[in-house]
């Protein structure tokens, strides 16, 4: 039987997602100061550039992105009509679509990172020694499927 949240628990609670928001908030800040697209980018190009041949499926991108799947499709309409992804006919299932990094979005994806780093370093790291993030992890990896 699950049991009933303590006040303790509701408080670590509600103060992850206010962090989750405010951290994520902040980091969108820093990326759009720079002149550069949304986190939900950097997110799936990430993941496109980690692939085998920078290629996946949609539904793969959905499983590994970090951020909100709600809008993947936009997002990838977006990333396309920029130049950023490719779609291809899927050799193993002709209803689906492979999604491709192209240079563009390699490049992109690289651009981003230093700003991203930064605020990393700037709005989570410096909160925490070394010890502290390895306890952190630790502590929400029951919380966190494991990833392909």
């Amino acid at each position: 039987m699950e049991r009933k949240p303590t006040k303790t628990m509701i408080k670590a609670w509600v103060r992850l997602m206010r962090a989750q928001q405010a951290v994520l908030a902040r980091v969108e800040r820093e990326l759009k100061d720079a002149g550069l697209p949304p986190l939900g980018w950097y997110d799936v190009l990430l993941e496109l550039s980690r692939a085998d041949e920078g290629r996946l499926r949609q539904f793969e991108i959905g499983e590994r992105v970090l951020l909100s799947k709600f809008n993947l499709s936009r997002l990838l309409d977006r990333l396309e009509d920029e130049g950023l992804v490719k779609r291809e006919s899927c050799a193993e299932d002709r209803r689906g679509a492979n999604v491709v990094i192209t240079r563009a979005g390699r490049e992109l994806q690289k651009r981003m990172w230093p700003v991203y780093e930064q605020a990393i370093a700037k709005h989570f790291a410096r909160h925490y020694s070394e010890e502290q993030a390895a306890a952190l992890a630790e502590l929400l990896r029951p919380l966190v499927p494991e990833r392909p």
